[in-house]
Parts: C-alpha cells; sequence; structure tokens
C-alpha cells in the first residue's frame, strides 16, 4: 500500500529527488495513515461519514478524561486496512493543543511510530 508522504510536523506534501510528489510504502504508510485517521473529524470524509474522531460531539469543548480521548484515537487508527494493533502515547497538552504518538503494529508485525 502506498499513500502521499507528509512532512513531520507540518503535514505537508513534499518532493522526492525527481521532483514528483513524495510517496510513503508499508509500514510507514500505515502509521502516517493511522495518525491521519486521529486528525479526521467524524463526518468529514464524505464517502463514509461514520469514519473519524467525534472531536465536535464530545471532545472539543467538553474536557474528556485522557483515556476516553486515547480509546477513540486508538479506534481510529484501527479503521486503517493493515493496521493490526494500535497504542497511543500523550506527550503535550499546551495552549489547548494535544499532541502524541501513534503507534501501529501492520499485518506483517513491524511496529512503526508516528506523531499526530
Amino acid at each position: 500500500m502506498h499513500t502521499l508522504y507528509m512532512t513531520q510536523p507540518g503535514y505537508d506534501l513534499t518532493l522526492d529527488s525527481s521532483r514528483n510528489i513524495a510517496m510513503a510504502s508499508e509500514p510507514y504508510a500505515l502509521a502516517q495513515d493511522a495518525a491521519s485517521a486521529i486528525r479526521t473529524f467524524k463526518g468529514e470524509v464524505y464517502y463514509n461519514t461514520l469514519l473519524g474522531v467525534p472531536y465536535f460531539e464530545s471532545i472539543l469543548n467538553h474536557a474528556p478524561p485522557l483515556e476516553f480521548c486515547r480509546s477513540e484515537f486508538i479506534a481510529a487508527a484501527m479503521t486503517v486496512p493493515g493496521v493490526l494493533g494500535a497504542r497511543v502515547f500523550f506527550t503535550a497538552f499546551t495552549e489547548r493543543q494535544l499532541s502524541g504518538q501513534v503507534q501501529i503494529t501492520s499485518s506483517a508485525g513491524v511496529v512503526v511510530a508516528l506523531g499526530f
């Protein structure tokens, strides 16, 4: 599986050495897709409005426990095909912004981590 490579921490497209849009492949692509799933608001994906994290409904302006956020983030990461397991670690909560890391286990048994 391939996906567009997104820079860290800016989460933006970049070019490869041939000046084409850079692509990421497994297992890194799985971790990046899991991080993208965590960043997706519920209802944002027009072809499947059930995907995403319920930020508006349950997180933003609600101050839920971190364990609730963790469980929602893990559930979102697990929607990525090829991800067999996911763990979420929070690294900072500054100026109302929660950041952390998702660690996924691929179907090949490889563990890859990426920040969100």
